[in-house]
């Protein structure tokens, strides 16, 4: 059976399941989540995807970032990608929600209610190379340097996302 997502309204309250290709072939808003990691030196995790993903292939991003499965809730989808994507898990809490949309060279959009979570770990990390082609941590204000010089290097989610979580960890 192929993955489905969860379609949603602008509220978030569900309206049906869809292929996922299919939604994004149609560009219908559905559930996604996004996760950021830091350490304790206040770096951030950022992920390079695999060269060959369906969209934003060889861009960095965060930890890593998914839909949930219909029936699943968003707290158990983000810990389940983060131990399929990266190898590890750990403690993760919910800072904030926004809608995006995009649309990509291919014809594929990215139309998602995105719940962001951060979590702090230090440990192994063990990414599968199906998801993943390189990874590391970087300081914030490297990120930032980064973003400004080649935001096209950047998932378009990350772009939007990065500056609240950063405004929301600094509070």
């Amino acid at each position: 059976m192929k993955a489905q997502v969860i379609l949603v309204n602008e509220h978030d309250e569900e309206t049906g399941l869809m292929e996922k290709m299919e939604a994004h072939e149609k560009g219908l808003l559905h559930r996604a989540f996004s996760v950021f990691v830091l350490n304790d030196k206040g770096e951030m995790l950022l992920q390079q995807r695999a060269l060959d993903k369906y969209h934003s292939g060889g861009l960095w991003t965060n930890a890593c970032c998914s839909h949930p499965l219909p029936g699943e809730t968003v707290e158990a989808a983000t810990h389940r990608r983060l131990a399929e994507e990266m190898g590890f898990d750990c403690p993760l809490r919910e800072l904030f929600q926004f809608t995006y949309r995009t649309e990509f060279d291919n014809g594929l959009i990215e139309h998602e209610y995105d719940h962001v979570w951060v979590g702090f770990y230090n440990g192994e990390i063990h990414p599968d190379p199906i998801e993943v082609h390189a990874f590391h941590y970087l300081p914030i204000d490297e990120i930032l340097r980064q973003l400004t010089a080649t935001p096209e290097q950047f998932t378009s989610w990350f772009r939007l996302a990065f500056p609240k979580v950063i405004d929301q960890l600094r509070e």
